[in-house]
């Protein structure tokens, strides 16, 4: 999986108007008619967004007669997935090493969630009394 497939899907899912078609198609293979009757835009500019999703591998095709029905592509988000993956893995990698480092630090006490300061004294309470 390159980053590009992954950039490719991510571009694609960033149009809400396609994470609603993405969504859509969950029910099952679904004419552009359909889809676009949906949506709060035309069926041309449906067509146009299904083209992207399917450049980005997110959704296939198939004729029926004379109609077109889209589905989700099995395996179309493994490109992002991998990358959130792998991204995370690095990250969390980081911060054990820190972790590791911090703790192996001599004299410094583990770190505990902070102790606020001390309130300042109210005026009310420290009057002197006659």
């Amino acid at each position: 999986m390159s980053n590009q497939s992954a950039d490719a899907v991510f571009d694609a899912l960033g149009e809400p108007v396609r994470r609603r078609i993405l969504e859509l198609l969950h029910e099952g293979p679904t004419p552009v008619g359909r889809l676009a009757a949906r949506l709060p835009v035309g069926r041309p500019a449906v067509s146009k967004h299904l083209r992207v999703l399917s450049d980005a591998g997110l959704i296939s095709h198939r004729s029926v007669g004379t109609r077109n029905l889209y589905l989700l592509a099995p395996g179309g988000m493994v490109a992002a997935q991998h990358w959130l993956f792998q991204t995370w893995d690095t990250v969390l990698a980081a911060y054990a090493a820190e972790v590791s480092r911090a703790a192996a630090v001599p004299g410094r006490e583990q770190a505990g969630p902070p102790v606020p300061p001390p309130a300042p004294p109210n005026p009310e309470t420290t009057k002197e009394r006659p």
